[in-house]
Formats: structure tokens, sequence, C-alpha cells
């Protein structure tokens, strides 16, 4: 084992130094090194594919580096795996959480590690350190016999955690903790960390959103290509300069904006009202903006949009869509000139186990061989178009999407609309959980077609986007409106509003008129 590399930090728990590791003839990691301190946040970012999630997997022993040392509080550290890290203190949540649904809160805390006597478990201890780890959270819904599968997906996370904690964690590693979270939740998350940190815990914070990464973390470290291309005090490095460091160039404008000319009302919905949600929605979306619906998760902006393209069925009021009036089928969504982008891409958006340019072209298979023939090979250079504009990274048209990162997958949907040559863009959360290179090219991308510079000679599209994401939605949209318990308030031009003002109609807290 080599000597510990010399750090004028006593403080140090973790260390990392010369981490290599390949996949075959990729290169995931190359001479990684980093360190963070008790009491510490380190924030590790980077795009997709940067290598962040491999390190962390060699850090929590679920992947054997190639080469390279590892320190834990100054002792050599080398687990074999994901048990014996935990054993030792190092637990990482991952952004899909691992628990039993079945089970209750307090049998998945000590699941695999119940103190037992000959095969017999101590259920009372089981229940003690279950009781003692959860009392952390203030949280009504942990209670130790409660199932896991009925919590949401905030109380689910903090069983992870507690897991963590029950097992005396030293080093707590969150993989995009907040993707799937709500702004309550978020809050929550952040007050936990600062709990923790004070308790000396050392943290690992992945995450995409640059805001949360100068809000929470102490340090950050930015790979890219497998490599550490910089590390820095939070305070003493700039937005722009993390992603410039992230994505290997200087980023000109994360929301471009071009000259956009507000036209025809192309749909309109009036006192719109689902089985469930929304309970009442009404606005006018004209060719060429961008409409942004915000509000927190359940409020049935989700539902708006599925009602809307016919997935879900309409209790009662008016749709109009161009010159169709009324609710109607996917498909004939599709014929009208309206596509949707899903949230749940892995579910919905994509059919997984097709490739590339099956998906691209799915919706509309007319025109790639005679006779209602659909020929690979014309399927292959409409999709090699997409993939060249939107610069889908993949072996070509043939491979499978499975294999691809998020960012690619959700560039992969997108193209689907595009091919389709859609009028009417409904987007929901079309950034969630993709790095910030693959962000900046989609608000590129609904920039240049609500402003009909996409294609040379078409009339620009119309969007109407959902996000929870404020700023997103700040520099994206021409106008927003939020949905607060399914009702959707009045819309408002962007420059009328800021992130306080959206908040506060989200939660109910000011009448959106």
């Amino acid at each position: 084992m080599a000597e510990r590399i010399d750090s004028d930090e006593p403080t140090v728990r973790l260390e990392m130094h010369g981490v290599c590791k390949r996949f075959g003839a990729t290169v995931a990691l190359e001479d990684v090194g980093i360190k963070v301190a008790a009491g510490q946040v380190l924030a590790l970012v980077g795009e997709n594919g940067a290598g962040k999630s491999t390190l962390m997997k060699v850090c929590s022993g679920a992947v054997k580096a190639d080469s390279g040392q590892m320190w834990l509080d100054g002792a050599p550290y080398q687990p074999g795996n994901p048990l014996e890290a935990r054993r030792a203190g190092v637990a990482m949540i991952y952004q899909e959480l691992s628990l039993t649904p079945h089970l209750s809160v307090q049998e998945n805390i000590m699941l695999g590690m119940e103190p037992a006597t000959l095969g017999v478990v101590h259920r009372r201890e089981v229940r003690r350190r279950a009781i003692e780890a959860i009392k952390e959270f203030d949280n009504p819904e942990l209670t130790p016999d409660a199932r896991v599968s009925k919590l949401s997906v905030g109380s689910q996370q903090l069983v992870e955690i507690a897991r963590a904690l029950a097992i005396g964690c030293r080093v707590l590693v969150l993989d995009e903790p907040t993707s799937s979270l709500t702004q309550q939740d978020v809050e929550r998350l952040f007050e936990l960390i600062g709990r923790l940190k004070r308790q000396g815990k050392a943290i690992v914070y992945i995450s995409h959103f640059i805001e949360e990464v100068k809000r929470v973390a102490d340090r950050v470290t930015v790979l890219r290509d497998g490599k550490v291309v910089g590390s820095s005090d939070v305070a003493a490095i700039t937005t722009d300069e993390i992603i410039a460091l992230m994505v290997g160039r200087q980023v000109e404008e994360l929301y471009p904006r071009s000259a956009r000319k507000a036209g025809e009302v192309i749909l309109e919905i009036e006192d719109l009202a689902g089985v469930e949600k929304p309970e009442s929605a009404s606005l006018q979306l004209r060719r060429g903006e961008v409409l942004g619906i915000a509000g927190l998760v359940g409020a049935g902006r989700t539902e708006l949009l599925r009602s809307l393209f016919g997935l879900e069925s309409v209790r009662k009021g008016r749709i109009r869509l161009g010159v169709y009036t009324g609710p109607a089928s996917p498909v004939r969504r599709w014929m009208q000139g309206a596509g949707i982008l899903s949230e749940d891409r892995k579910e919905e958006g994509l059919a997984l186990s097709l490739s590339v340019a099956d998906n691209v072209t799915l919706s509309k298979l007319r025109g790639f061989g005679p006779l209602g023939l659909v020929l690979p090979s014309r399927q292959d250079r409409a999709t090699q178009r997409w993939i060249e504009r939107l610069g889908i990274r993949c072996r070509g048209p043939r491979q499978s999407v499975s294999s691809l990162s998020g960012g690619n997958q959700q560039r992969v949907a997108l193209a689907r609309l595009l091919q389709h040559d859609v009028e009417v863009l409904l987007l929901d959360e079309p950034t969630r959980g993709i790095d910030v290179a693959a962000k900046a090219m989609i608000y590129k991308l609904i920039d240049a077609l609500a402003s009909g510079s996409a294609a040379e000679g078409r009339a620009p599209k119309a969007v109407l986007m959902v996000s929870s994401y404020l700023p997103e939605l700040m520099g994206v949209c021409d106008r927003v409106a939020v949905m607060c318990r399914g009702r959707l308030g009045l819309t408002h031009p962007i420059d009328e509003v800021d992130e306080h003002k959206l908040m506060l109609e989200a939660t109910g807290q000011e009448a959106s008129a």
C-alpha cells in the first residue's frame, strides 16, 4: 500500500488519489484524486459520463478501481463491496433509491445489519436503533412501522439516509438527491445536511444544479472526461466558471433569447378539468412563444399536459388546437400537430428496447418506403440528420436507446417531435436529470423553435413547458402561469414576476390575480 499523501488539513476524512478505472476501451476515470474533510460538503459536478458516479461507486465499494489509493480518517481504506464500505462508515445514497417497498421503515433501516444471535433477530434492538436514526429528521411520516411504499419520495430518501446514520456513517455520498423532490423536501434536505455537517460528517454532494451547489457546498470539484479539471472553494468560483470547466468551453449564454413575435392563438383551453386534476385550467398559447407552467410536485401540471394530449380523460371544459375543437386521442393529437415530451422518459417517453432510429421515427413512419414499407436505410438517413443537429452521442442510428446516457436519451425524445414536425410542443420537465451541456442545447433548441430560426422558411412553433426549476422558467419563457392545488392561475409576462412571487403563488400564499 502506498504512503498516504501529505496533507496540511488534519481534519481530512476521506481521501482518494490516483484512481483509474476502465470499462473495456472506455476510460471512465484517469488519475482522479479528491479529499473531503469532516464537517465539510464537497460538491462533485460534471456532465453525464464525466465519471462522478463511477468515482463514488469506487468509494462506496460497488466498483473496484484498476489502480489508486483511498484513506479514511488517515487509515488505508479499500472496501470489497458496499456492505464493507457501510461497516467502515461510508454510505452512498443513489438517485434511484434502493429500498424494499413492502417492508417497514425500521426493517429497511436495519436491512442486512440486523443485530442477531444464532440467526435470531433482536427485534427490540432493531426498533430502538431505527427510532434513534429517524429522530434526526422530525418528519411525521417516518414511524418505525410505516410501510415504505406508502411514503412520499422525499420521506423514502430520508429512510435511505437514516439507514446510513444507523450504522454510524462518517462519509455520506448523495447522488442527485433533489431530482425528484418537492421544494419543501429540498429545503428539509438542506437543513439536514447542515445538521450533519455540524456533527462532523463528511458529505459528497453530486448535482447538476449549480445553484444548489453554490448554496449547500463548501468546496466544488469538477470532473470532465474522467479527469479532475478544477477544484475550488465555492465562494471563490462563479457559476459561469463552474459551467465552463464542466463543458470545456465558455458558455456564452445559458438561456439564449432570439427575437420572438407572438402570433395567432394555436392552443386554447377554457375551464379544463380532468377526472382528478386539473380542477380548472384556462390559457391561450400563441405561435412564436414559450409559455411556462410552474408549481409544486402534485399540483396537477403533468395531468394538464396529459389531458391536452389525450393521455388522460377530460371531465369538462373546452380544448381548441388549431382548427380542431374538443378532446382527442394521442394519435389524433399527433395528426393535429401536437407532440408531448413525457417527464418519465424511461417508462413513457422512449421505447428503450428499440434503436435510436426506431424511436426517432416511431410516430410517423410514412415516407420511409413504398407501399407502406419501412426501409431501414431511409430511417437511418433521417435519424442521422437529428443525431448531427442535436449532438446525440451514439455509435449510430442502430444503437439501442437503453445504452445512451440520460441527456442523449432526452435528445432522442426531442428528435421524435422534430422529425414529426409538430406545431405545438408539450414539454414536461424537459431537462430533468441531464447535465448542464445538454440543458444548454435544449434551451437553445427551444429558443430556435419559438423564434422560427430552427428551420428556414418554417413558421415559429408554440411551446408549453412544465418545469419545477424556476431559474429555467425565468430564463426560457415569455410568459408563465402557476398551478396550485389543481388550479391554473393567470399568465404573467416573464418580466413582471420573479422566483419569489412564483413560489408564493405555488404554495397558495398569494392569489394569482
